[in-house]
């Protein structure tokens, strides 16, 4: 009796053994600063009603004090931060939840430039690259990126 063994198919040399998915990393990413930047708000924002001694004293804001200020951070990172599991989760409404949410931190941490212009900058940059990574590879279209 002959042992009869299936033919295994070849692969090329240079064909990937696995399915890529471009904007996986781009998304973990995105959700990962999404909700490190919202934790850091809502540490900035208690800090800002507490008045602690983080933020330079005698800023001059343009809108409000800085204790609305900060009840308006810890309110917009609570919500950053449920917007990041959304992400997590590949959500098409959280993609874009986060975006707006990326975009509204930009203008909200300009607000606090007076009060923590190093802190403010380095913020607004994270919240671009946040807002490349959904933008770029966040959609549900993302998987015809594959070469």
């Amino acid at each position: 009796m002959t042992k009869v063994t299936p033919e295994v198919p070849r692969r090329l040399a240079d064909e990937s053994s696995y399915e890529v998915d471009p904007g996986k990393g781009w998304i973990l990413f995105a959700g990962i600063m999404l909700a490190v930047v919202g934790v850091l708000n809502v540490v900035a924002g208690i800090a800002a009603v507490d008045n602690a001694q983080f933020y330079t004293q005698n800023a001059q804001f343009v809108f409000a004090d800085l204790k609305t200020l900060g009840w308006l951070l810890i309110v917009f990172g609570a919500i950053q931060l449920v917007t990041s599991f959304g992400v997590f989760r590949e959500w098409e409404s959280a993609r874009w939840a986060g975006i707006a949410a990326a975009a509204l931190n930009m203008i909200l941490q300009f607000v606090f430039l007076p009060a923590h212009p190093g802190w403010t900058m380095i913020i607004f940059f994270v919240d671009v690259i946040i807002i490349f990574g959904l933008m770029t590879y966040g959609g549900r279209d993302r998987h015809s990126l594959r070469g």
